[in-house]
């Protein structure tokens, strides 16, 4: 089938999908079809998002897959998946499900079989946790609770901008679902890892990330060791969980588009 590849950025917690559109005008330059559809009961904005959290509560992993699931059915052809922390389990679960050509999963939540649980990643996640009535909730991260979670390998100045200008309430179920996931036979939070015949996937991790510290994406590698299908890591050491979104962002950016054309994808389509 001709025309450009389309891309599909699907972002985690606490950022709007707005957030990516440094990364849809580079892809777009590069010939690709890029979208960044927000979850289910996003608003449109950040500001709308930050009136409206009611909107966004309690939609969890199963959810979130569905919606994007029923984007990629309406689609022409299956489109690359760019994720970033959920994002990224999210574009795991649907490659699985042979919903895309490809996948590029950016500091990656922590999806079934992953055991390692650093003690930054429980601080990350405190704000919701605290609370066990925040699974029903859409929660928000302070300025504090970002610079710990997301900024802190970037200024303090940096990190309050991009608190100021991304961060929206999340809901707290796809936590708690994440985890329980060990514990749950039936956990959303599974991949089908063992899928040889699905596309390429690439793992990215900052070495300074405090949400999804870099231990914990080399434990997810190792869960697709039974799949013959290609699945790759690149790691950044002097990146935090906001590697998506602040200064350093076309770095990340510019390797995620190199792995893509190296991948044999015109076959796939």
């Amino acid at each position: 089938m001709s025309g450009p590849t389309p891309v599909l950025f699907i972002h985690g917690l606490w950022l709007h999908s707005t957030s990516w559109q440094p990364w849809i005008d580079l892809f777009r330059a590069e010939g690709y079809e890029p979208s960044a559809p927000g979850w289910p009961g996003d608003p449109e904005s950040v500001e709308e998002a930050r009136q409206n959290p009611e909107s966004i509560a309690d939609h969890g992993i199963d959810d979130v897959v569905a919606h994007y699931a029923a984007i990629i059915r309406g689609m022409d052809t299956l489109p690359i998946l760019v994720g970033h922390s959920f994002g990224g389990m999210i574009a795991q679960k649907l490659l699985g499900q042979d919903l895309a050509l490809a996948a590029v999963a950016i500091d990656a939540a922590q999806i079934k079989g992953v055991l390692p649980l650093p003690l930054s990643a429980l601080r990350s996640t405190l704000p919701v946790f605290k609370n066990p009535a925040n699974k029903r909730r859409a929660v928000s991260l302070t300025a504090e609770q970002f610079r710990f979670s997301f900024g802190n390998a970037v200024s303090e100045d940096e990190s309050l901008a991009l608190w100021e200008q991304w961060t929206i309430p999340a809901p707290g179920k796809p936590l708690f679902e994440a985890a329980a996931a060990n514990f749950n036979p039936h956990s959303p939070a599974e991949v089908d890892t063992a899928n040889s015949g699905r596309g390429p996937l690439l793992l990215m991790s900052g070495g300074k990330d405090h949400t999804v510290p870099e231990t914990v994406t080399r434990a997810t590698l190792k869960q697709y060791r039974h799949s013959e299908a290609v699945t790759e890591f690149m790691t950044f050491p002097d990146r935090g969980h906001s590697l998506t979104i602040d200064g350093g962002w076309r770095e990340v950016a510019g390797e995620a588009l190199a792995w893509l054309r190296r991948q044999d994808l015109a076959g796939r389509r």
